[in-house]
Formats: C-alpha cells, sequence, structure tokens
C-alpha cells in the first residue's frame, strides 16, 4: 500500500489506496494515496503532464472511456469501492458530476440543458422537472436572470453564464461530489470571481475537488491542496497533501515551495 501523506481531520468522503493508472504501457499515476474530505474545496496543483486531470478522472471513471486503461489499487466514495466490476458507473457518475474546462452546453435550450439528468434517470412529470430546473438555477445564481427566457438557447449566453448553466446541470442530480477540470480557465475575471463565490458556496453541501494552475485561486478558495509532480520516471505522483493555509504559508517540500511561488510551473 502506497504511504499515505495526510489525513484530513473532518471525515472523508473519497478515498485513495495504492492507486496506480495506466494508458497501455504508460504508467500515469504512481501509488496515489490519499483521503479527501466531505463538504470542503480540495485543489490538485501541479505543472502541466504530471497527472492533475487523469488523477480527478479517478473519482467519477472517466477514464475508462480511454482505451487500453487500466486501474489498479482502491478508490472509495463514502467507503464503497468504486472499481468493482458490479459498479453501476451511470450511477457513480450521477453522484460525481463534472463540469470542463470549456462549458459543455448542450445544443437545447436553457431549461432542457439543466433537466436532461433528471430526465435520463426517469424523472418525468413536468411540475417536478420545472421545480429541479428552478432549483438547480437558483443554486448557481442564475435563476432571475434567465427565469423569463427558458426556451432560449444554452448556447446563446455568455461565457461565464454557460460555465454556471453546466454546473447548474450538474447539480440537477443531485450529486454528492463535483469535479471541476481548470473550470475558470476560458473565462474572464468577473465570471471567475463569481464562479469562486459559488464553489465556496456550495461547499457547504457538496464535496468539490478542483483542478487549477492559478495558484492564487487555490488559495482563495481551498481548503485542501494536492500538489502533484512527475518523478523521474514520468510516473505522476503525489508529492505533498495538506491544508491549503499550511502548504502555502510553509510547506513542507522546497519543490512545493518553488512551484506555488512560480519559480517553475
Amino acid at each position: 500500500m502506497g504511504e499515505r501523506i495526510s489525513v484530513p481531520q473532518r471525515s472523508a468522503k473519497l478515498k485513495t489506496r495504492a492507486v496506480n493508472l495506466y494508458y497501455g504501457s504508460h504508467h500515469a499515476l504512481g501509488d496515489i494515496t490519499f483521503d479527501i474530505p466531505a463538504c470542503a474545496i480540495t485543489a490538485i496543483i501541479g505543472p502541466s503532464g504530471c497527472g492533475k486531470s487523469t488523477l480527478l478522472r479517478l473519482f467519477n471513471r472517466m477514464n475508462d472511456l480511454i482505451p487500453g486503461c487500466k486501474v489498479d489499487g482502491q478508490v472509495f466514495l463514502n467507503d464503497v469501492p468504486i472499481y468493482e466490476k458490479d459498479t453501476d458507473v451511470v450511477v457513480l457518475r450521477s453522484n460525481v458530476g463534472m463540469v470542463f474546462q470549456k462549458p459543455n452546453v448542450f445544443p437545447m435550450s436553457i431549461y432542457d440543458n439543466v433537466v436532461i439528468g433528471p430526465k435520463h434517470h426517469g424523472v418525468r412529470g413536468r411540475r417536478k422537472l420545472e421545480e429541479i430546473a428552478e432549483r438547480s438555477l437558483n443554486q448557481v445564481g442564475m435563476w432571475d436572470e434567465v427565469k423569463d427566457i427558458l426556451s432560449k438557447p444554452g448556447q446563446g449566453l455568455h461565457m461565464g453564464m454557460q460555465q454556471r448553466l453546466c454546473i447548474a446541470r450538474a447539480l440537477a442530480v443531485e450529486p454528492e461530489v463535483l469535479l471541476m477540470d481548470e473550470s475558470c480557465s476560458a473565462l474572464d475575471p468577473v465570471s471567475t470571481s463569481k464562479i469562486e463565490e459559488l464553489m465556496v458556496e456550495l461547499s457547504e453541501r457538496y464535496t468539490i475537488i478542483i483542478v487549477t494552475h492559478n495558484m492564487e485561486q487555490a488559495a482563495r478558495v481551498s481548503d485542501m491542496s494536492a500538489f502533484m509532480m512527475i518523478d523521474g520516471n514520468k510516473i505522476g505522483r503525489l508529492h505533498e497533501y495538506s491544508e491549503t493555509s499550511q502548504m502555502f504559508i510553509s510547506p513542507k517540500d522546497k519543490l512545493t515551495e518553488d512551484y506555488i511561488t512560480g519559480r517553475f510551473g
């Protein structure tokens, strides 16, 4: 079993134990063991190519979609292993939602973008779907702005609102965990600020894991930070993991300090 770098004090929502991931013959992640606390924001940071997004996608098995991908070790959600043969991946992905780098708004109305997930999971009543749409759009602070234009195309919204719409769509199926892969990198500063405020608000109810290259963002919004690096064999490894305040003020390792202060990366 891989060495556990740090264990958060609050209860863990997700756990990895000695996880190794391979793309064919390429060993992409090596011996990842750490706990991610519930109802908190965890930032995965590190230079390009160190496996941040690959690590993020472990938690909803999105890597399964890549030919030749193999995972050894264990990943747990609420202490239940998610890489068992009988795991219902559809259910897993409704429990662990994902928001991507660029808004992937579907070519349909604002309303239909939000309720597509609940419809897929069997919700049919019009009133129930309308309640879900209102609740989800309220959660991302959009309801008052779009309640009169729900039939308009979602792709007609500006970029920042498109990303909030994607978050609303993820929340519509009431996940426990929200994965956000560089979800602010394509946005302007005002939209970025709104998304960051939203993350903090949502973390009172949801477990949020973000991948970011923006050290200021990690320092502003995250409770925990996981610093990744590649070793001499080009394997992505968890180099340091701690509370963000500790890592950014007093990192345990000089390499961590060099990265978060911008000396490389």
